[in-house]
Parts: C-alpha cells; sequence; structure tokens
C-alpha cells in the first residue's frame, strides 16, 4: 500500500521550498515559516444563537500551521495531517461537537490547491476532558480511516506526541501558550498587559539554571504545555487542483476499502473539470 499521491505532491512542494526555511531537511515539515505555504485553513461550525433564538450554524475559520505527516507503517495509505493548538480556544468546543471539517491548502511556490473533506480531532494533556473524547473516538474509528492505524497507541504514547512537537516550537512560540485565553478582552492598556506575558520559554534544566531561574522556567513551561493540544486531521475525501502548467487540471481523491478482510485502503482518482 504506498501514499496516495496527493500526499506526494505535498512533500514534493515542502521538498522544493526546503532550502527557503534556513532549517535541517529533517525539520522542514515541522517548520512554522510562512514562507514556504506550510499553512492550511480550517473551516468548521459553531453553533450560536442571538437573543436567545434558536441556534443555527455560524461558519468560523482559523489559519493552521502544517507541523507534519503522521502515518502508521503498517497503513501508509491513510497519512492524518498533524498541526497544533492551544486547548483554550473556541475551535475545540466546536470540533468535539463535531469532528466534520473542510480543510483548504493553497500552495502558492506550485500554483496548486488541496481542499480536504475531513475528520478533526483535537489531542491535550492525557488529563483534560478533551482527551477522554479523542480516546473514544479513537476506539470507534471504522475501518478506512487514519486513526484506525492508532488503536493500539497508549495514552502514553500519544502523549510523547504531544510532547515531542512542543519541543519543536521556537522558545517565542512556545511563550504563545502562556498568555490569557486566546480571543478574550483585554482590560485596561493593552500594550502593558502585553508587556507582562512570556517572550520566551526554555526547557527547565536544574542543572545548568539557578534555582529562580529554574522555577520561573519550570513554571512557564509547565502552564504552556497544558495549554498545548495537537490538532489530527483524518482526510476522507480530497479535491486537489493543479495550475502550475497549462492546461489546469483538477482530480477528486477518495478513499475505498479494498476487501472485507482486512484494513487496506486505495484512494481512487477522478479527473474533474478545473
Amino acid at each position: 500500500m504506498a501514499s496516495p499521491r496527493w500526499k506526494t505532491v505535498v512533500e514534493k512542494a515542502i521538498a522544493e521550498y526546503k532550502n527557503q526555511t534556513g532549517m535541517p531537511s529533517s525539520w522542514v515539515q515541522k517548520s512554522h515559516a510562512h514562507h514556504v505555504d506550510l499553512v492550511f485553513q480550517v473551516a468548521t461550525l459553531e453553533a450560536s444563537s442571538a437573543s436567545g433564538g434558536p441556534k443555527v450554524p455560524i461558519p468560523r475559520v482559523r489559519s493552521q500551521v502544517f507541523r507534519s505527516f503522521l502515518t502508521s507503517p503498517k497503513l501508509p495509505s491513510l497519512p492524518l495531517l498533524l498541526s497544533s493548538t492551544d486547548i483554550r480556544t473556541p475551535k475545540v468546543a466546536q470540533l468535539t461537537s463535531s469532528t466534520k471539517a473542510e480543510v483548504v491548502w493553497w500552495i502558492e511556490g506550485t500554483k496548486q490547491q488541496l481542499r480536504f473533506s475531513a475528520d478533526v480531532y483535537i489531542v491535550p494533556h492525557i488529563s483534560h476532558p478533551v482527551y477522554t473524547i479523542f480516546r473514544e473516538a479513537v476506539i470507534k474509528a471504522g475501518r478506512g480511516t487514519g486513526l484506525s492505524a492508532f488503536k493500539a497507541d497508549t495514552d502514553d504514547e500519544w502523549e510523547k506526541r504531544r510532547i515531542d512537537l512542543f519541543r519543536t516550537m521556537s522558545p517565542h512560540m512556545k511563550a504563545s501558550w502562556c498568555r490569557p485565553v486566546p480571543g478574550s478582552k483585554l482590560e485596561g492598556d493593552a500594550e502593558e498587559e502585553a508587556k507582562r506575558w512570556p517572550e520566551r520559554i526554555v526547557e527547565p534544566d536544574e542543572g545548568r539554571m539557578g534555582r529562580e531561574e529554574y522555577e520561573k522556567a519550570k513554571k512557564d513551561w509547565e502552564m504552556a504545555l497544558g495549554n498545548f493540544a495537537l490538532v489530527i486531521v483524518d482526510p476522507v475525501e480530497v479535491d486537489f487542483v493543479d495550475l502550475s502548467s497549462p492546461p489546469d487540471r483538477r482530480s477528486l481523491f477518495t478513499k475505498k476499502v479494498q476487501s472485507e478482510e482486512d484494513d487496506k485502503v486505495i484512494w481512487e482518482e477522478v479527473n474533474l473539470v478545473p
């Protein structure tokens, strides 16, 4: 079972621009450098009501940084896309209410767009209530889903993935998870308030830091890591548009389970009018 062609498209695009990141090639997929188009948009629905009226779905969309692919060696045809978020953001409630989402990724350098219909999951610290929802989703994951490939993984393995990804973030990026709740109102002088937030967070090292420095680093690290969560995108359907050279091309990839006896999956590709 080979990787799907749409995944190869992403990997090729990243490889073409890896020299622009200034990072080792093994880190390229985890880079948060926007100039290599490692940013996609995730659209969800929020049930909201005005003046006590009936709840209506309101579209919400935000940008996410692509961190890496997460693929089981047993099922390479079912790659997951990995990103990250703050567990306190509104999209967490939206995605725990319904995992259904649309993800669109325009890669400027290659003039290509991928639009994913997907299930999107949030993976916080294993003690967080949202983790229980994720764990139940893994247990119930059906055949042909990328998440089903990880049914045997333990809580400790998921926590290790979360911590490992957190460690790849820059000290400045880590500090963003120490701020007040994203989207909450700033009281008083916003600029002065922001000056009180940590600017950089480094991993505490008792052997190399003085006592006061270590305690401060430990407090900030634990707060940031506690708010840090994985975002897992499990594609169901992929609409791929290629405008790199005439004629324009468009393909639709859909999953198909090859047999009832195993979980082997292929992505059927159909050509569409661009």
